[in-house]
């Protein structure tokens, strides 16, 4: 058993000062085991490991549910190993069986306070500035203490993609998790990166508006013309222009206008305008 100052095992007498009270400074992992039980042998050893990386991040308690009967009976403990985490002076979420290492990291990870948080705001506010060097510094650093954070190699495409360096950028998305690459922001970095990549390639705004005059079926100007408009932060503009097309023209670019619709959807996020334009498009499509 290690001999850490983050494990502590409980008792009546201490559960109120360990759990309840050091809730409120840092997150109390409370273990119900017993001494019978397989799976408790199976996940104390992970737990201790972990309370000896994390070193104080969290404190784990242990209740030997045998020894602490009315302990185990006050949380209706019915089967083991039980684990529950306290922050703020109350249990907040729990899990239950010999969960593997990977997935109890994952669960510690969501209510600990993570330092790099912090710096990774401080970068991509840093980016949102200009000051691009001083964000470079500040990712590396964060790459270097951990090269498979999500969030730093999300903030390194990001500086990526400010100073120009859009293939570095998209070689960064594409090394995260598949379930990474789902997530909302890196969907939007995706999404504007293949904008991007139209407009500057296409004519000017005005001159595709002229284009469009003179012949209103020229899907590929209509394409850049949307590509133009979202490069400027018109998307509801660039919707209009795609959603001409998914009506005029479904076939272009094989289905480019449609799928073009869904990123900029990415990009927009979570905002009631994309149910409107959703179910437009559907129309044109069924």
């Amino acid at each position: 058993m290690t001999d850490s100052p983050y494990m502590i095992d409980i008792t009546p007498e201490n559960f109120g000062s360990v759990v309840v009270e050091g809730s409120l400074q840092v997150p109390v992992l409370v273990d119900f085991w017993a001494d019978w039980c397989e799976p408790c042998k199976a996940l104390i050893p992970v737990l201790e490991k972990l309370v000896d990386e994390y070193q104080g991040k969290f404190i784990l308690a242990k209740v030997n549910t045998e020894e602490q009967q009315e302990i185990a009976a006050h949380f209706q403990i019915r089967s083991i190993p039980a684990v529950k985490l306290f922050k703020g002076g109350q249990p907040v979420d729990e899990f239950m069986g010999a969960l593997p290492e990977a997935e109890i990291r994952a669960f510690l990870d969501k209510h600990i306070a993570n330092e790099s948080n912090g710096q990774l705001e401080q970068a991509q506010q840093m980016i949102h500035e200009g000051r691009t060097d001083e964000a470079a510094l500040l990712i590396q650093q964060l790459l270097d203490e951990d090269a498979a954070n999500p969030q730093a190699i999300i903030a390194f495409a990001q500086l990526k993609l400010a100073i120009g360096e859009k293939d570095a950028a998209q070689q960064a998305l594409e090394s995260l998790p598949l379930d990474e690459q789902q997530k909302p922001e890196v969907a939007a970095m995706k999404a504007q990166m293949l904008f991007e990549s139209v407009a500057l390639a296409a004519p000017p705004i005005e001159e595709l508006q002229q284009k469009l005059q003179q012949d209103d079926g020229d899907s590929e100007a209509r394409y850049q013309l949307a590509a133009q408009l979202v490069m400027q932060n018109q998307l509801e503009a660039a919707l209009d222009e795609l959603l001409l097309i998914v009506q005029k023209d479904r076939a272009y670019g094989d289905d480019a206008a449609r799928k073009a619709m869904i990123q900029v959807f990415d990009i927009i996020g979570d905002h009631p305008i994309i149910s409107t334009y959703r179910s437009r498009m559907f129309n044109y499509l069924y």
